[in-house]
């Protein structure tokens, strides 16, 4: 007897998710957390393919420092965009900077 594989509607059929997109979407989530090379390299990809994302924005995404991020950037030949179009922007990278130095300063040490 083998075991099936399991579907998304199954769990949405045994009540777990209101319907299979919740289903995909935490999917989607864990496996973003259990791999932080996919979630640079989809951060990465979002940086090169949308104008409107910040170093920043992209760096907290991927998890990393926005100075890795900027290493990360350039290791794959993706072209940086420095410095904030709009006083927005700037204040957006700000908060973003101070929610990745918060998160460090919380941080366990390795040690």
């Amino acid at each position: 007897m083998s075991i099936r594989q399991v579907q998304a509607l199954d769990l949405v059929q045994a009540k777990l998710y209101r319907d299979e997109t919740e289903v995909v979407q935490d999917a989607l989530r864990h496996l973003l957390q259990d791999r932080p090379d996919l979630r640079i390299a989809l951060a990465a990809h979002f940086y090169q393919t949308d104008e409107e994302l910040t170093l920043a924005k992209v760096a907290t995404l991927a998890g990393v420092s926005a100075e890795r991020m900027k290493e990360i950037l350039i290791s794959r030949a993706i072209p940086l965009r420095l410095g904030p179009a709009t006083i927005e922007d700037a204040r957006a990278e700000i908060i973003a900077m101070e929610k990745d130095l918060q998160w460090t300063e919380r941080r366990p040490s390795a040690t």
